[in-house]
């Protein structure tokens, strides 16, 4: 299905459709899509890899997250001045909730990590379609705060994430659209580069 220039209908439709997910094959896909992303060619051997607390629907990255290589510390974004900022999160680390209810790591502002000093973000997606367009959740976070990854290569690399059932026919897209590097999915590899070399 083509997306009209008005994204909300299509985004309620697929964040239901998320949610409906039964819980067994919900654990399942989280599992296999962390083999995926742990075999990813241009996974970082050392740095900051940030992922995300999974809300709505989406897809977990807890197994991806526990089985990281030791030299890759997990990160968790958090909300600050209208971007995007990371912080270093372990399991039982302290949490707060954000504007949206999302959980958040609680550290000072001023140890907070810059988006471009991060080597890999995976980014949670609402929909997407195999030319590698994104649909978010409509805040703008991500682009706003990865607006300079459209005139500058990677690091840090963007991979968009979702279960299988999220694509769709044809995205449009915005020029303030952010562009991830590959989409991955419990079934799929969507690769934005022609050559990848570690």
């Amino acid at each position: 299905m083509p997306l009209n220039h008005d994204r909300a209908p299509l985004r309620r439709k697929l964040r239901e459709q998320r949610r409906a997910i039964p819980p067994a094959e919900r654990i399942a896909a989280a599992d296999q899509l962390a083999v995926h992303l742990l075999n990813l060619p241009f996974l970082p051997e050392s740095g900051h890899v940030a992922g995300y607390w999974a809300t709505d629907g989406e897809i977990g990255l807890h197994s991806f997250q526990i089985r990281l290589p030791p030299r890759l510390t997990y990160c968790l974004p958090v909300l600050h001045a209208g971007m995007l900022r990371f912080a270093p999160w372990r399991s039982g680390d302290a949490l707060t909730t954000n504007q949206y209810g999302i959980p958040e790591p609680v550290l000072d502002t001023n140890a907070l990590i810059d988006p471009k000093a991060m080597a890999l973000v995976i980014v949670p997606l609402v929909g997407f379609d195999a030319q590698g367009n994104r649909l978010g959740m409509g805040g703008g976070w991500y682009d706003r705060s990865f607006a300079f990854r459209k005139n500058d290569p990677p690091p840090p690399w963007l991979v968009g994430v979702g279960f299988a059932a999220q694509e769709i026919e044809s995205l449009d897209t915005a020029s303030w659209d952010v562009r991830v590097d590959a989409v991955y999915t419990e079934q799929t590899i969507l690769s934005q580069i022609p050559a990848i070399q570690r």
